[in-house]
Protein backbone atom coordinates (compact mmCIF):
# COMPACT_ATOMS: atom_id res chain seq x y z
CA UNK A 1 0.00 0.00 0.00
CA UNK A 2 1.45 3.35 -0.95
CA UNK A 3 0.20 6.00 1.42
CA UNK A 4 -1.74 8.79 -0.31
CA UNK A 5 -4.11 10.65 2.33
CA UNK A 6 -3.55 11.24 6.20
CA UNK A 7 -5.68 11.91 8.52
CA UNK A 8 -4.43 14.01 11.62
CA UNK A 9 -6.34 13.84 15.11
CA UNK A 10 -4.98 16.25 18.00
CA UNK A 11 -7.07 18.47 20.14
CA UNK A 12 -4.25 20.78 20.41
CA UNK A 13 -4.26 23.44 17.65
CA UNK A 14 -0.04 23.36 17.70
CA UNK A 15 0.20 19.78 17.73
CA UNK A 16 -1.94 19.21 14.69
CA UNK A 17 -0.94 22.07 12.84
CA UNK A 18 3.17 20.27 13.06
CA UNK A 19 1.65 16.58 12.44
CA UNK A 20 0.07 18.08 9.17
CA UNK A 21 2.69 20.52 8.33
CA UNK A 22 5.25 17.39 8.41
CA UNK A 23 2.59 15.36 6.40
CA UNK A 24 2.13 18.66 3.55
CA UNK A 25 6.29 18.67 3.56
CA UNK A 26 6.17 14.78 2.21
CA UNK A 27 3.68 15.52 -0.65
CA UNK A 28 0.84 13.51 1.03
CA UNK A 29 -2.62 15.05 1.37
CA UNK A 30 -3.90 15.98 4.67
CA UNK A 31 -7.54 16.05 6.72
CA UNK A 32 -7.82 16.77 9.84
CA UNK A 33 -10.03 16.61 12.78
CA UNK A 34 -9.32 18.72 16.08
CA UNK A 35 -11.95 16.16 17.82
CA UNK A 36 -12.93 12.14 18.11
CA UNK A 37 -16.31 12.43 16.87
CA UNK A 38 -14.85 14.80 13.65
CA UNK A 39 -12.20 11.78 13.49
CA UNK A 40 -14.23 9.25 13.10
CA UNK A 41 -17.02 10.73 10.44
CA UNK A 42 -13.23 12.14 8.35
CA UNK A 43 -12.12 8.51 8.88
CA UNK A 44 -15.56 7.49 7.10
CA UNK A 45 -16.11 9.99 4.44
CA UNK A 46 -12.71 10.80 3.49
CA UNK A 47 -11.10 6.45 3.41
CA UNK A 48 -7.30 8.13 4.14
CA UNK A 49 -4.59 5.62 3.80
CA UNK A 50 -2.77 6.38 7.24
CA UNK A 51 -3.94 7.89 10.82
CA UNK A 52 -2.62 9.86 13.39
CA UNK A 53 -4.47 9.81 16.25
CA UNK A 54 -3.85 11.49 19.41
CA UNK A 55 -4.42 9.72 22.76
CA UNK A 56 -5.58 12.40 25.03
CA UNK A 57 -8.63 14.53 23.41
CA UNK A 58 -11.94 16.46 25.94
CA UNK A 59 -14.49 14.57 23.69
CA UNK A 60 -13.63 11.16 23.29
CA UNK A 61 -9.89 9.77 23.66
CA UNK A 62 -8.07 7.90 20.64
CA UNK A 63 -8.90 4.35 22.10
CA UNK A 64 -12.43 5.33 21.78
CA UNK A 65 -12.29 6.54 18.22
CA UNK A 66 -10.16 3.14 18.09
CA UNK A 67 -12.73 1.27 18.93
CA UNK A 68 -15.41 3.18 16.73
CA UNK A 69 -13.34 2.14 13.80
CA UNK A 70 -12.56 -1.55 14.31
CA UNK A 71 -16.67 -1.94 14.50
CA UNK A 72 -17.09 -0.59 10.95
CA UNK A 73 -15.99 -2.72 8.09
CA UNK A 74 -15.03 -0.16 5.88
CA UNK A 75 -12.90 2.03 8.23
CA UNK A 76 -11.34 -1.25 10.32
CA UNK A 77 -8.34 -1.76 8.05
CA UNK A 78 -6.70 1.44 8.02
CA UNK A 79 -3.72 2.04 9.83
CA UNK A 80 -3.72 3.80 13.14
CA UNK A 81 -0.60 5.36 14.92
CA UNK A 82 -1.09 6.39 18.29
CA UNK A 83 0.87 10.04 18.86
CA UNK A 84 0.76 10.48 22.30
CA UNK A 85 2.60 12.46 25.55
CA UNK A 86 1.28 9.19 27.38
CA UNK A 87 4.58 6.96 26.55
CA UNK A 88 4.95 4.63 29.52
CA UNK A 89 4.92 0.88 29.15
CA UNK A 90 1.02 0.80 30.05
CA UNK A 91 0.22 2.92 27.75
CA UNK A 92 2.15 1.54 24.52
CA UNK A 93 1.05 -2.44 25.73
CA UNK A 94 -2.79 -0.62 25.74
CA UNK A 95 -2.45 0.67 22.30
CA UNK A 96 -1.25 -2.18 20.84
CA UNK A 97 -4.21 -4.07 22.25
CA UNK A 98 -6.43 -1.51 21.01
CA UNK A 99 -5.22 -2.32 17.47
CA UNK A 100 -2.24 0.89 17.13
CA UNK A 101 -0.17 -0.04 14.00
CA UNK A 102 2.37 2.35 15.69
CA UNK A 103 2.94 5.22 18.53
CA UNK A 104 5.05 8.56 18.30
CA UNK A 105 5.98 10.13 21.20
CA UNK A 106 5.60 13.68 22.01
CA UNK A 107 6.57 16.36 21.02
CA UNK A 108 6.80 14.63 17.44
CA UNK A 109 10.08 15.13 15.19
CA UNK A 110 9.41 15.09 11.89
CA UNK A 111 11.63 11.56 11.77
CA UNK A 112 9.47 9.78 13.69
CA UNK A 113 6.54 10.88 11.31
CA UNK A 114 8.39 10.17 8.40
CA UNK A 115 9.44 6.72 9.51
CA UNK A 116 5.63 5.42 10.31
CA UNK A 117 4.14 6.81 7.04
CA UNK A 118 6.96 4.73 5.18
CA UNK A 119 5.53 1.82 6.60
CA UNK A 120 3.02 1.75 4.11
Amino acid sequence: MTVRKVLCVDDSAAELGMIRQIVLNANLNVVSASNGRDAILLAKSEMPDLIFLDIVMSDMDGFAVMRELHKDPATKEIPVVFVSSKSQKADLAWAKLQGAKGFVPKPVSEEAILDEIRKY
